[in-house]
């Protein structure tokens, strides 16, 4: 390039406010530039008096890099000319504009370059640097690996700063609020601040930055870096009720305080997270980087210790627990949306990936991304950790008794206790989405017509809506309110043609929502009862708040289990049954016209319904695009028994649309308490 011919740039403008808009990522805000790849962007070179741009005459090279040491070979440096029209396949640099002293130039970028934090240099024999720029993965561009075809999931899936997240048990589903918060000041730089902190990226960063072209690659170091076991990822899991040196886990309500405290504090675990937190936030990082993510609950959720595909329970003949393997009430994890191309086709799609700590994944504490058809089809030789999902929503349960002898006998088992409603906030409602059907095959499909026809010969009994032997099971009441005294109800129907005598055990216990015991909250023990023949026998057990108040977790578990046995045969029977006590709704009202930048309150409550007092009780409010990013506490002191609290809650919304202000309530006898109110801003 001659001198005459170098252009004399004044200044560069990046035009951050359309690039923005352009690309679906102007709610990080305009003032820097972050685009998607695989789709143009504009920017415009303002040169000094004198110089003047001329099509064919001028001529100059631009250069992109990413990561510390950039390099052509690996995809992390591209230098490219000046062209007629861009190209699909590399970087390309075109111009429509006439001669003069102002050039619009339109860069475009390929479908399948690594994602990141991009420097943008002109070279014209002197190199001029003419800013940074952030790449995003873009499911708008049908040719990256990550593209969703309909406009509504992709609103849902990658713009959606707030969400539903499912607790409880089968027999009750909460949905519980939660802020993503992804485009929050700060979030993006500290998402990819945590790609940078990845162990990869320490022993070879050019390899690191170069492996960001694929969600698969990413999505892994995302969900390893979620946990803190194996490097300086941001979360801590604790599931052991002590939580005096961190916030308890279900004290969270956003992923924005949790990355901040993270990033602010030098990459220092936060403390503490369980698995509705690791997917929450995992979820946050995946949208903030333009891969499609959506947080996903299993109830009865399997964790299978040894990899057998099988749940074994082992019981003393008290009934103690003495086993290694568990089913959780409920596990939450997420799953993103990307091709495959590493893997045969027809595995396109969702993909989980879990980011709780609990088996590692090529030597380190990550799950994922295995496609949800292998898991569906039993597949378990696909990558990754294909066993160890299929097992959490598919293993059979067997359980034994340990006799004193030493001798193991088995008391039962099950094929259908694992996997049931796994659920996903519905696409654009608050509705729950049942995708049970995208990782088991549904009841009456073909797959499971020919196990019903093996099971041909229990027909008889079936139509009688009976089958001989004795037969026990737990009823509860309908109303099992935090604070109340309630009944729960063993049921022993004796199918058989002689009366039988049984020693029965029932006890009620504490438990946490990933299945382990606490303290017990109620007993009957060693109680003879007699069933005659073709009758049921109903033995009721009261439980009152005064026994499980004190120990109760914020899971707001309690695990009936029943224990029958024979005299004559002797044989054991066993049902187990995990309740979720209702909380105590809290109520939002709105005061004012919700319009943007203009302030606005609501009104708060929540009636205690405790028999005695709540102390330090706080209301904690945040909603993206609401609370400029930042938690607004409020102590309200005490609360007396069946007394309200309440806080009226002040702040201005930044942008329209529609808004979610999520609330937390928390004390020192009642916490985990969520709520939400959906808010459309208008100009």
């Amino acid at each position: 390039i001659t001198e005459e011919n170098a252009l004399d740039i004044e200044r560069c403008d990046l035009e951050s406010r359309i690039n923005n808009t352009t690309h679906h990522t102007d709610q990080n805000g305009i003032d820097r530039l972050i685009v998607r790849r695989g789709l143009p962007f504009t920017i415009t070179l303002h040169l000094r008096s004198g110089s003047q741009f001329e099509a064919g005459v001028s001529t100059f090279r631009l250069i992109v890099e990413i990561g510390p040491l950039p390099k052509e070979q690996s995809g992390t440096k591209s230098t490219f000319s000046l062209t007629d029209s861009a190209l699909k396949t590399a970087w390309s640099v075109s111009t429509n504009s006439p001669p003069g002293n102002v050039v619009s130039l339109s860069v475009s970028s390929p479908p399948d370059v690594p994602i990141g934090l991009y420097s943008l240099t002109l070279d014209q024999g002197q190199k001029v640097k003419l800013g940074e720029f952030v790449l995003l993965f873009n499911p708008w561009c049908a040719k990256d690996a990550v593209y969703m075809e309909e406009e509504r999931d992709r609103q849902e899936y990658v713009l959606s700063q707030a969400g539903l997240i499912y607790k409880g048990t089968t027999k009750r589903i909460k949905a519980s609020p939660w802020t993503f918060g992804q485009f929050e000041p700060g979030m993006l730089d500290i998402c990819l601040k945590l790609l940078d902190e990845n162990p990869k990226y320490s022993s070879d960063a050019d390899a690191d930055c170069s492996g960001r072209r694929n969600p698969v690659y990413v999505t892994r170091v995302i969900s390893a870096m979620i946990n803190s076991n194996d490097d300086k990822g941001v979360l801590v899991g604790n599931w052991s009720g002590d939580y005096d040196d961190g916030v308890r886990p279900s004290h969270w309500t956003d992923s924005v305080a949790i990355l901040h405290q993270w990033a602010d504090n030098c990459c220092q675990r936060v403390r503490y997270g369980q698995c509705w937190v690791f997917a929450a936030v995992a979820c946050t990082v995946s949208r903030a980087l333009g891969i499609p993510c959506r947080v996903v609950t299993n109830f009865g959720s399997a964790h299978d210790t040894n990899s057998n595909l099988l749940i074994e329970f082992l019981y003393d003949e008290d009934g103690n627990d003495i086993s290694d393997d568990s089913v959780w009430n409920f596990h939450v994890w997420v799953d993103n949306w990307m091709a495959r191309p590493d893997l045969d086709a027809g595995y396109d799609g969702w993909q989980a990936s879990d980011p709780t700590p609990q088996e590692k994944s090529e030597g380190v504490f990550c799950c994922g991304p295995v496609p949800l058809k292998a898991i569906k089809e039993g597949e378990l030789n696909l990558k990754y950790d294909a066993p160890f999902v299929f097992a959490e929503v598919n293993a059979d349960v067997v359980e034994y008794v340990k006799l004193t002898n030493g001798r193991m006998v088995k008391m039962g088992g099950s094929s259908i206790d694992v996997g049931h409603f796994i659920s996903t906030k519905a696409v654009g409602s608050d509705e729950r989405h049942d995708i049970t059907h995208l990782y088991k095959h549904p009841e009456g499909s073909l797959q499971e017509r020919e196990v019903f026809e093996r099971a041909k010969h229990h027909h008889e009994l079936q139509q009688k809506g009976e089958e001989p032997g004795l037969k026990v099971k737990i009823k509860v009441s309908p109303d099992m309110d935090i604070g109340a005294d309630f009944d729960v109800f063993a049921v022993v129907t004796n199918n058989t043609e002689a009366d039988k005598t049984c020693r029965v055990m029932f006890y009620a216990r504490i438990v946490s929502y990933d299945g382990k015991p606490g303290a017990n909250c109620g007993f009957i023990e060693d109680l003879t009862m007699e069933v005659p023949t073709g009758k049921e026998k109903r033995l009721p057990l009261r439980l009152e708040y005064v026994d499980y108040g004190d120990t109760i977790t914020s899971d707001r578990l309690i695990q009936l289990v029943l224990i029958v046995i024979e005299s004559s045969p002797r044989e054991f029977h066993k049902a187990k049954r995990t309740i979720v006590l209702e909380n105590p709704d809290i109520a939002i009202k709105l005061l004012g016209e919700p319009r943007v930048n203009q302030k606005l309150s609501a009104q708060i409550s929540l009636q205690n319904p405790l028999p005695e007092p709540l102390q330090n009780c706080f209301f904690s409010v945040i909603g993206a695009s609401l609370t400029d990013g930042k938690l607004l506490i409020q102590n309200v002191g005490t609360v007396g028994p069946k007394q309200e609290a309440k806080y009226t809650v002040e702040f201005t919304p930044t942008s329209t649309g529609s808004r979610t202000l999520t609330v937390d309530f928390d004390s020192d006898k009642l916490s985990n308490i969520k709520g939400y109110l959906n808010i459309e801003i208008k100009e």
